[in-house]
């Protein structure tokens, strides 16, 4: 697929020589999926992606050996052209402010991405506009964005003591001596848990066979058993000769007929991409922004004890009906650009310390209006998300056909799968 955008018309810039790390990116199996589902939340309206044509002639397997299968599957390396495309009905928003190829056009319209992975730690995406570019390159604990609308590269890398405690546990991921509490599943193991998982609130099947991107694939189909859920069910296609998954679609129980949301390849290829795609270097004339992020203590990435949350945070409701709910979150100041809102998103203080939080938010935050290579930009947060929310007794609603958010005038923050009555409900 060709593009005008600014940078896809020079050659692929290159990042200085590093030595190329083991990273600890074989821990996730479901990787694809899990991004695609977090999209949900950030997904808006736009055309439909069209479906692809029934294939057939795939030997028949069951649902928890297709999730058995995708569990024992190794990371791929791969190129290829993604679609994303969402339609939750909300209101029309002001996207001429965001300015070309930008993660905030996300918000409204369908967007083309091409990805590059070499199946470790070394990737690229770059989220496509009509004459513009915005790209994210990782190679082990150092990322860049590039934005050709500002030309603005922001590098965000790890200090010295961190770098280390980086390479040292990725060598320990790659020789397997990282420390597991317990027995690691088997991928049939795996599989067979994560449908059991499942069915407690869905029904989990296989639907037709299909073809994603010119591949022959499974279509791994999970209906919520709920009825007041706003989602319908989710259809994920998955590549039956790598167990790679080529798309998600979700659809809401209000449109049967349309996906709300629908994430996946029009073009895919397997194989290692060029060192030239997957290396970065700040194009001639780009401003830079260098970044430094703390890592994590060990143990502070997870609660202490499985199955605990985050201080100041509450789910009720099981399955499909869960509602998360944060105490005591800034929401003005963090869209004011606020550093001290920071401490107060749940589990800040336990990920880094307060001060640490702080410092790492003035670092993200946009130093100006323009030019400072922030996904943001120039567009105005606070009367975007005054645009999205309704005003309600309880505070501010965000209704869509797959979530709903309410941020209550007390510091409360409610989100989930349900009508935004079901939060007002539990807010009072």
């Amino acid at each position: 697929m060709t593009h005008s955008g600014a940078m896809t018309e020079q050659p692929m810039p290159q990042m200085p020589t590093t030595s190329r790390r083991r990273g600890l990116s074989n821990r996730a199996r479901w990787t694809v999926p899990l991004v695609a589902a977090a999209a949900v939340g950030i997904a808006f309206a736009a055309p439909p992606l069209l479906a692809s044509a029934d294939s057939s002639g795939l030997p028949t397997i069951s649902p928890e050996q297709l999730a058995a299968q995708v569990a024992a599957a190794p990371q791929q390396p791969l190129s290829g052209t993604v679609v994303y495309t969402a339609r939750l009905g909300l209101p029309a928003l002001p996207f001429k402010d965001v300015g070309g190829a930008n993660p905030v056009s996300l918000l409204g319209g369908s967007s083309t991405m091409r990805v590059w992975t070499d199946g470790a730690e070394r990737s690229r995406a770059a989220l496509l506009g009509d004459v513009s570019e915005y790209s994210v390159v990782q190679d082990g604990p150092q990322a860049w964005t590039y934005s050709s609308t500002d030309n603005a590269v922001v590098h965000y890398t790890l200090d010295a003591a961190d770098t280390a405690r980086y390479d040292d546990l990725s060598a320990k991921a790659a020789a397997g001596d990282l420390p597991v509490t317990g027995d690691l599943p088997t991928p049939a193991e795996a599989g067979q848990q994560a449908v059991a998982m499942a069915k407690q609130y869905s029904t989990v099947a296989l639907d037709a066979q299909t073809t994603v991107a010119g591949r022959d694939a499974y279509q791994l189909v999970v209906t919520p058993k709920s009825q007041t859920t706003l989602i319908g069910r989710i259809v994920v296609a998955v590549d039956a000769k790598t167990s790679t998954p080529l798309r998600l679609q979700v659809w809401s129980r209000s449109d049967t007929k349309t996906p709300s949301l629908e994430l996946g390849f029009t073009d895919v290829s397997f194989g290692t991409p060029a060192d030239s795609v997957l290396s970065f270097s700040a194009p001639p004339g780009a401003s830079t922004k260098d970044v430094v992020v703390p890592l994590p203590e060990e143990g502070a990435q997870a609660p202490a004890v499985p199955g605990t949350l985050p201080e100041g945070v509450t789910v009720s409701g099981t399955g499909w009906d869960s509602v998360v709910q944060a105490f005591g979150v800034d929401v003005p100041g963090l869209l004011a650009g606020d550093p001290a809102a920071a401490t107060s998103l749940p589990g800040a203080k336990r990920q880094f310390d307060s001060k640490g939080a702080q410092q790492l938010y003035d670092q993200f935050a946009p130093e100006n209006k323009r030019g400072s290579g922030s996904p943001i930009g120039s567009l105005d947060t606070s009367a975007l998300y005054d645009q999205l929310t309704t005003v309600v007794p309880e505070g501010h609603l965000l209704t869509s056909a797959l979530l709903s958010v309410l941020v209550t005038d007390d510091g409360r923050v409610l989100v989930g799968a349900v009508p935004g009555a079901t939060l007002q409900a539990l807010a009072r």
